[in-house]
């Protein structure tokens, strides 16, 4: 299994940044990666500077999202929808996408009950409860 480290992570998207800048060829996921990243011009700045973004911080303490984060979480999602993992998801975040008139928006909350997902998981010492992630994301595509 590929497991990136945090500065393979950086370099990817500040790479990507420059090659779409730059009208460079890209590969599948990085064109995905372009398109994410063309959604959030306020992480511009932070993906212009590879050195830079592989040194900072993004602990919260000025109040930032860390762009790194929220473009690797853009990822996950497009690609649980894609393969349909967890079983289920793909239909949940198309129905969240048509309440909300937005592909975008939905995602982002996607990424709320992932999180919550993720941090509930590791609090407990126990595997990702998919079907919870899954049941939060329909939750908010239905109103229930």
């Amino acid at each position: 299994m590929f497991s990136p480290s945090q500065e393979d992570v950086r370099r990817f998207f500040c790479a990507v940044h420059a090659k779409t800048r730059a009208g460079a060829p890209m590969d599948a996921l990085e064109t995905l990666a372009s398109q994410w990243i063309a959604e959030h011009p306020e992480y511009h700045a932070d993906l212009a500077d590879v050195e830079a973004a592989v040194a900072r911080a993004y602990d919260g303490a000025d109040g930032r999202t860390n762009p790194f984060l929220h473009l690797s979480m853009h990822l996950s999602i497009s690609e649980q929808c894609s393969i349909d993992q967890p079983r289920g998801i793909r239909q949940a975040v198309e129905l969240l996408a048509a309440r909300r008139d937005s592909l975008h928006e939905a995602h982002h909350e996607a990424m709320e009950c992932l999180g919550r997902m993720l941090w509930e998981s590791q609090r407990a010492g126990r595997p990702p409860d998919g079907q919870a992630y899954i049941d939060c994301v329909q939750r908010r595509a239905t109103g229930d």
